[in-house]
């Protein structure tokens, strides 16, 4: 037994040591927060790296705002999807309000179960309601909600419903929104690219941390749709150098130019002898 005299003392903790033994879950402004929740690994290493917990938050409101809805969401998600889909394959994905339904054959290829995929059709004040049952549901395991005109309560609603339920909630809004304030602690704006090493630039306009000073350009295409894009610009690159191989470059003929210029001159003496005239 160790008695308190003999004990070897502790040195004290400086005043940041003391705050942050005080305050475990509080962030500084120049670093990125380590998110309390659980995070879901969103299937691209360069994303996970500049979100908080290192993935999607499980638990929390993800906004993502974008020019046309239904453009770039399953290239985005499809991989953490199908993720959840894989550890828990009884649980239900939950679409409220989604602009056209999704194509099965090619969310099927991106390993997506589509007989666990549930449509939810509505309008209006009944999609917030259809939201929020699903997010209150046990047998769900993602929303993803399309709500063009939720205002700030709205979001704040939702945000509390899917932390009281560790639930993963995505919600697409149009550009306009970007305007206005919200509750997400994870907002994204999604643009469509055309690069070789990328289609999708993601915009993180909100996280527990500091700006993201740069878009992040994703592939998020399947890898053979990517490798026969990538072939079809090569067949047009090469059939564009060998048209302009085969193409000679047309020269006028010295010949003619003479003739030409002295049509000319030919021309300009009549016009000032009919003057003269």
């Amino acid at each position: 037994m160790v008695s308190l005299s003999s004990a070897t003392p502790t040195p004290p903790l400086s005043p940041g040591q003391a705050l942050n033994a005080m305050h475990a879950d509080v962030w500084r402004a120049a670093e990125l927060g380590s998110h309390s929740l659980p995070a879901l690994d969103t299937g691209y290493a360069a994303l996970n790296q500049v979100l908080p917990g290192g993935g999607w938050p499980q638990g929390a409101l993800v906004e993502m705002l974008q020019p046309q809805a239904g453009q770039h969401e399953w290239g985005l998600l499809a991989p953490a999807l199908a993720a959840v889909q894989a550890a828990v394959p009884a649980k239900l994905v939950v679409l409220v309000g989604a602009p056209w339904l999704p194509f099965g054959p090619a969310l099927g290829a991106r390993q997506l179960n589509m007989q666990r995929v549930l449509c939810v059709h509505s309008q209006g004040p009944a999609l917030l309601w259809a939201t929020r049952e699903a997010l209150q549901c046990a047998d769900v395991a993602a929303v993803l909600a399309w709500l063009p005109d939720a205002r700030s309560a709205h979001l704040r609603r939702l945000q509390m419903a899917a932390h009281a339920h560790s639930q993963l909630l995505f919600v697409f809004r149009p550009l306009r929104a970007q305007l206005e304030s919200s509750p997400a602690p994870l907002r994204l704006l999604l643009e469509g690219a055309a690069a070789e090493e990328g289609n999708l630039r993601v915009h993180v306009l909100k996280r527990r941390g500091p700006p993201l000073a740069a878009p992040l350009l994703l592939a998020t295409r399947p890898a053979r749709l990517s490798a026969l894009l990538a072939a079809s610009r090569e067949r047009a690159r090469r059939r564009r150098e060998e048209a302009g191989r085969s193409v000679p470059r047309l020269q006028p003929a010295p010949a003619a130019v003479a003739v030409a210029s002295g049509e000319v001159h030919a021309l300009l003496d009549r016009i000032a002898n009919s003057h003269h005239h």
